[in-house]
């Protein structure tokens, strides 16, 4: 049977199958990721382009809700021909691209399971500076499956970013110490495990590359701005100390306000610890210390002291966050686990944390990505949050999970930490 006839015939057996189906299109600029070599493709607001390497593997992630058969076709255009191929559900096919717009049907498909189930693609020959330029990929199926739509491609790429509030303490809150584990094999560049977050700002540790990682500590302006030029003088988040080898600096983009960091090679599968500090000085601001515990040196290094003027609280909103960063790297999944939480109150009575509440951001709660997780660890006693990757089974938003206290008060000497 020749190419055309063999086309006419798949897609009158789809029109036949499929007459009742809904069509949906799934952008590759929100759904798609070069899993493999890089620098031989990309991904922009127009789909797949630049795509001249054989080595590259673009995979495009959709979760399917039902046991169903689904027809798939692939859109785009090509200034030359070019042969790729296709891989879903471990069916691979050869497609011969032509010059100039294309759909092109891919086969029928009986899903199994249901869940993520990747499209994966592959260069095999071009005869133009490109295998082609991939737009979408074209489903028919009975329900409408979970992908990037009708949201932003940036954040939808990124991935949810999945939260622990803590159960804090009636008592007036100074303190909050926190122990942060990041498992081997889940220091995936572009995350940011975040241990003690507050009202007005957080702090953790990153991954921002493969060369490079940090300790960060950020404070809020009480001027409500994105670019942080335009906060008056007057409410402009000030330095009292650093630490150290900490750069101080701004931020912008997510609120404005104050920002430190150090850079630090901490190690995946040993845990650090965080300590930090919030209390008003009496004039009417308040101040924000945090101090980092370099378990590979052994001693607490003080990252920054700052004022928040026109402000006067304490401790409130104790929690913790894992996010990605970096969009590129919203196909790989990372995991955080936490530990022996602790408040100390303004009369320094320490107080043990043991309960927690799962939240997560508008990404997840319009259910545009559902790879989102978080709970309690039995065996080690520690609270987790997981991301990214497009695993299937995800967390009930405000899930409550219970840590066993263990009465394990950490031994710190405040007044040693004032003269760092």
């Amino acid at each position: 049977m020749n190419k055309i006839c063999s086309t006419v015939l798949f897609c009158c057996s789809a029109l036949f199958l499929f007459s009742q189906e809904v069509t949906y299109e799934i952008e590759l600029n929100g759904n798609a990721y070069v899993t493999s070599f890089q620098q031989g493709a990309s991904i922009t607001r127009s789909g797949l382009e630049e795509w001249v390497n054989e080595k590259s593997v673009i995979k495009t992630f959709v979760y399917f809700h039902k046991t169903e058969k689904i027809v798939i076709s692939i859109k785009g255009d090509s200034d030359k021909e070019s042969v790729i191929e296709a891989t879903f559900q471990g069916k691979r096919s050869k497609i011969s691209v032509p010059a100039g717009r294309f759909k092109i049907p891919l086969g029928i498909f009986q899903i199994l399971n249901t869940g993520y189930q990747p499209i994966e693609l592959r260069g095999i020959s071009r005869s133009g500076k490109e295998f082609a330029q991939i737009e979408s990929f074209v489903v028919q199926s009975e329900e409408q499956p979970t992908y990037v739509h009708d949201f932003s491609d940036y954040w939808g790429r990124r991935g949810p970013s999945v939260h622990l509030r803590y159960t804090m303490p009636e008592d007036t809150v100074e303190w909050f110490y926190n122990e942060v584990t990041v498992p081997a094999g889940n220091d995936i560049p572009g995350s940011y495990y975040m241990a003690n977050g507050f009202g007005e700002g957080y702090f953790g540790i990153q991954c921002n590359s493969e060369t490079e990682r940090r300790v960060l500590f950020s404070v809020w302006s009480p001027f409500n701005t994105q670019d942080p030029k335009r906060i008056p003088d007057s409410l402009k988040i000030k330095l009292l100390r650093k630490g150290e080898g900490v750069y101080i600096g701004e931020f912008g983009n997510e609120g404005s306000g104050g920002q430190s960091f150090l850079r630090y090679n901490w190690k995946a599968g040993k845990a650090y610890k965080f300590l930090t500090r919030i209390k008003p000085d009496g004039l009417g601001n308040t101040v924000y210390t945090s101090y980092f515990f370099a378990s590979d040196e052994n001693r607490w290094r003080l990252i920054a002291s700052f004022l928040r003027p026109k402000t006067h609280v304490f401790y409130t909103r104790a929690h913790s966050f894992l996010e990605n960063f970096i969009p590129g790297q919203g196909y790989l999944t990372r995991k955080v686990l936490f530990g022996n939480q602790w408040f100390v109150t303004s009369n320094r009575k320490w107080i043990e944390a043991g309960e927690s509440v799962f939240t997560y951001d508008e990404t997840a709660r319009k259910q545009v990505r559902l790879d989102y997780r978080g709970g309690y660890n039995k065996q080690k006693n520690l609270f987790y949050l997981q991301n990214g990757g497009f695993f299937n089974k995800s967390t009930l938003y405000e899930s409550r999970f219970t840590r066993k206290k263990e009465n394990k008060i950490p031994k710190i000497n405040f007044s040693e930490l004032e003269k760092l």
